[in-house]
This record gives structure tokens, sequence and C-alpha cells, in this order.
């Protein structure tokens, strides 16, 4: 029941941390509530698992201080992840902006395969459906759970944020790091499909299931993917990224035709096909619902040549940039990832130890540290697995 280090939490980050340990000779005990490890893998980019992203560089990364990823992420790079996957001869694929997948509907396990494979060759003790039900500290960690107490002198908390709740996601991380004295930076829903109400919710509705490429942009950030229209507001990829970066309250903008000159285009529809009516002329530019919703909304019921500039001009410039408040996020039950976590100022960026508890190690999506959509997280959850790992 004695061990060097104890790993909570038996998901991208545990796995990893636990294996980097054991390899370094460190007697591990890897322990879940769970049924199985690597839950949340598994039912990633729709069973493909997404598992990192060529470009993972600093500044894809959210974070109330910007540089802590950076010493993690420098020294377990996504190259060294590839090479992983390498050698366990897994075929993947880029499928658009250096998102890497597996190739195969299940292939997500074979992820999963590969890091129980590397833990076991490690030596990593690893116990399933273990419920933790107090943790102290004297001269070394005590774990007590519902099959028994276990003891270390390294404890490393990975045990994941709020997102996606029915995976088994709780606050476990937050409320031990509160009995530590760790500070956390308030967490929210991050890479989440957003909700609206009024008018806008009205013309959405019926649009559920449309999706087109856009710009959503929140603030200064900004991202050119798809945007898919549902029953509470907008989704797809571009909207998730955004949504990262939205705040309550504030407006965001969508640019529905990226790369054109909306209104040129409509004056030059105008005078070429004057005898059209405008929900022909935008369909030839968005999807058929979209183009009818917005012509209906904003134009009268005329043909081309019958309708000024003026009004064309408008719909010009709405249409290169809608703004548009949401009211809500659809929350942590559809999150990809939680925002927020354990304040990085507690934390060594080296070794992700708290500065203020030896032997106490926090990763992956429980820190402060939330990357964008398309692999940064699992990349985070690899580079600060192997940091704490190294160190633990």
């Amino acid at each position: 029941m004695n061990f060097d280090v104890v790993v909570l939490g038996a998901g991208a980050a545990g796995l990893f941390a636990a294996m980097r340990a054991g390899q370094r000779g460190r007697r591990v005990l890897l322990l879940d509530h769970a049924d199985e490890p690597g839950k949340k893998i598994l039912i990633s980019g729709g069973g493909r698992c997404n598992f990192t992203n060529t470009g993972c560089v600093p500044d894809r990364f959210i974070s109330g201080n910007r540089h802590f990823a950076r010493s993690a992420l420098a020294r377990y790079t996504q190259h060294d992840f590839i090479a992983l996957v390498a050698k366990h001869r897994i075929a993947f694929h880029e499928k658009t902006l250096g998102q890497l997948f597996c190739d195969g509907s299940a292939s997500a396990r074979q992820i999963v395969q590969m890091l129980l494979a590397e833990c076991e060759a490690a030596g990593v003790d690893l116990r399933l459906r273990h419920r933790v039900t107090d943790i102290t500290r004297g001269d070394h960690f005590t774990v007590a759970t519902d099959h028994g107490a276990f003891t270390a002198a390294s404890l490393v908390l990975a045990t994941g944020g709020l997102s996606i709740p029915k995976m088994g996601a709780t606050g476990f991380a937050h409320d031990v790091a509160r009995r530590f004295g760790l500070p956390i930076v308030a967490p929210r829903p991050g890479l989440v499909p957003l909700t609206f109400v009024g008018a806008a919710l009205d013309l959405m509705q019926p649009l559920a299931g449309v999706a087109l490429p856009v710009i959503a942009q929140a603030g200064r950030a900004a991202f050119p993917e798809a945007m898919l229209f549902t029953h509470r507001g907008l989704s797809g990829p571009a909207v998730l990224q955004a949504s990262s970066y939205w705040q309550s309250g504030a407006p965001m903008t969508f640019d529905l035709l990226p790369g054109q000159d909306a209104t040129a285009l409509l004056l030059a529809a105008k005078r070429a096909r004057p005898k059209a009516e405008p929900r022909t002329i935008l369909s030839d530019l968005l999807p058929q619902r979209l183009a009818q919703a917005l012509v209906a909304a904003h134009l009268p019921p005329r043909i081309m040549g019958e309708l000024g500039d003026a009004p064309l001009k408008a719909l010009g410039g709405l249409l290169k940039a809608w703004r548009l408040e949401p009211s809500g996020t659809e929350g942590y039950a559809k999150a990809e990832v939680t925002l927020g976590g354990i304040d990085t100022a507690a934390l060594s960026s080296k070794t992700m130890a708290s500065h203020d508890v030896p032997g106490l190690f926090v990763i992956g999506e429980a820190v402060d540290v939330t990357g964008w959509l398309g692999g940064y997280n699992f990349q985070w959850a690899w580079s600060s697995g192997w940091a704490a790992g190294e160190a633990a």
C-alpha cells in the first residue's frame, strides 16, 4: 500500500504521468473511480482521437499566464507523441489545420491501449473503481479510498475539469486544491456551443442543421472554420473556438462570406440580373435556407432591379460582420474543456509541482491552461503529464 507516486485520474494526463514516472523506476499507483481508463480519449474525435496538432505553439493555449505552457510543451512536443504513436504502428492522418487523427472509426481505443501497454511495461499499478474518500498530508500523502488507504511521497492530481459530467467529470481537482490552499481561477465551460434568445433564436431555430464556412470573432480572437446552426443557437468548430474567448454580455461578429466582398457581389448581381429575386442571388453565395431567412429579415419583397443600393449595401455589411450577442452557452454538459482551474501561479512550469505543497503536482485540464480545438488539449495532457512524471 506504499508507493513512491500516486496518480489520481486515469485519463490522458494521468496515464502519461504514471507512464513516465514508472519509466524512471518509481513505484507508481494510478487510481480512478471509473470502470475503465481513458474514457474521454475513447469518445474524442468521433472515436478517431484527434491526439495532437502539428502546430502546438504556446499562443494557442489560453491561461492567466500565457507563457506558462511553454516549458512543458517544449520538453515533450507533438513530435515526441507522434513518434510514440508510430512506434506502436497506429495509422493516422492529418485532417485539416494540423489536426492529427487515428485512422478507423474505433481507433481512439488504440491510443488507450498504447498508453496502457506503456504503463504496464513501466510497472504502473492501475486500480479502477476506487473512490477517493480523503487525502491527508504529513511526512507523506495518504489517499483514503473505499478499497483502503495508500501512501506516497508524491501525489499527482490528474482528475480533469468539469466538462462532460456524464463521463464522470467532477470538481474533485478543485476541491483538493482548495484543501491544500492552491488558488483557483474561476472555471467556466470552454469549446462550447452558444445559446441565443429572442429574434436571433427565432431566426436560427428553423436553420438547425445548416452549416457554412465563416470567420467567428470574439474580442481579438478570430477563427476561420465551419459554423453550424442548432435549435438553441450556434455550434461548429469556428463557434466552439471563439466561445473560449467570449465573455458573457459581449457581442460576437461573424463573417459569412470569408474572402469575398459581399456588397460588391450584391451590387453586381443587381446590374447583371435585375429581374432575379434577392433570395435567388444570395442562395448562390450561402446555403439556401440561410439566404432565404436573411433576405426575408433584411430586404423588402422586391426583385433586385427594384431595390436601391442602400439596402443591398446594408445587407452586404451584415454578411461581412453579423453582430450577435449570445445569451449564454450550453454549459459543461456540451463543453469539450474547462477554462480556468488551478492557478498557474501556484505551480512550477517546469515540473507542474506546487510551490507551497511539496510533492503535490497538478496536470492536464485541472490546470488553468486550455488549448484550442484540434488536438491541443491532448498535447497539453501529454506534455504536462510528462513534466510531472519526470519530477514526481
